[in-house]
């Protein structure tokens, strides 16, 4: 190995680590907001998918867990976060002030509904009519799927939750909606199709005490966002990352443990749907 050779040999070893430490384990992290996850092994989980972006962003990534919608979407605005998963009807709210950055796939497309649901043991029950004058149970204040949605039909038909059911009570978080309504907590609810669908396949257990009455028509996936402080190096890398995913054994793992098939760029017209509720329901 003649000299040359042996500094760019040499180089290169500086360049991937620095007295054992990866390259870029000094740059900032990257920060990313998540509600709660509804996996068993979500610590497990986050670790792994941290590490795994971070490999391959080659800088440090943090995942910051809130209890609410409101909660991540005001440190995005604040620059706190870098990245968030959101609802898509915070982001229609918002969408000035962040970056549509990526839309899930599921089922091959990057669409979900809002299921309704109720007790297995309610054999009667055939609507949200059904349910006036009866308990129920929402996700987030924030979610479309868990309120928003529910929300826009009573307005269509001139009521509101207040008038409509006895009681009403968030969750903050969609498999809690489901556990509610299994253990007889609400004798309704207002839950993420996806969700519910990838409980009945890893906890056939708890969907099973529910009952899907009704599904939406299809909305736009709740997608993640960036910081509009962001750079654009940052928000390119991240983006191409996460639409690599399928092709990588250790993404498409990860991948199907969140039940989903990978992420596009999407659009922000997948969204229109969800404005179109809030304003009707005064909420935009």
């Amino acid at each position: 190995m003649n000299r040359r050779t042996l500094l760019r040999a040499l180089g290169a070893g500086l360049a991937t680590t620095l007295l054992g430490r990866p390259a870029g384990a000094d740059a900032a992290p990257l920060r990313i907001g998540l509600t709660p996850v509804f996996l068993d092994d979500q610590t497990a989980f986050l670790n792994e998918w941290r590490d795994y972006l971070a490999a391959r962003l080659g800088r440090p990534v943090v995942f910051v867990q809130r209890s609410s919608y409101r909660e991540i979407v005001d440190e995005v605005m604040a620059h706190r976060l870098d990245l968030a998963w959101v609802c898509g009807y915070p982001f229609v709210r918002e969408q000035a002030r962040m970056r549509l950055l990526a839309v899930p796939l599921y089922l091959g497309r990057p669409l979900y509904r809002s299921y309704l649901i109720v007790s297995g043991d309610d054999g009667v029950s055939a609507s949200l009519d059904d349910l006036e004058g009866r308990i129920f149970a929402f996700s987030d204040p924030n979610s479309n799927s868990g309120h928003l949605y529910t929300l826009y039909q009573l307005q269509q038909r001139g009521e509101n939750p207040e008038r409509f059911f006895r009681r009403t009570f968030f969750t903050w978080s969609h498999r809690r909606v489901v556990e509610a309504v299994a253990v007889g907590m609400a004798d309704g609810g207002a839950v993420d199709g996806y969700v519910w669908d990838t409980l009945s396949r890893i906890h056939p257990e708890i969907t099973g005490q529910t009952r899907v009455v009704a599904r939406s028509e299809t909305f736009g996936f709740p997608p993640l966002v960036a910081s509009v402080s962001l750079s654009q190096a940052d928000f390119d890398a991240a983006q191409s990352v996460l639409m690599e995913m399928p092709r990588d054994e250790v993404g498409a793992r990860l991948l199907h443990k969140l039940n989903l098939d990978g992420f596009v760029e999407g659009d922000v017209a997948l969204f229109d749907d969800i404005a179109e509720m809030a304003r009707a329901t005064g909420r935009l």
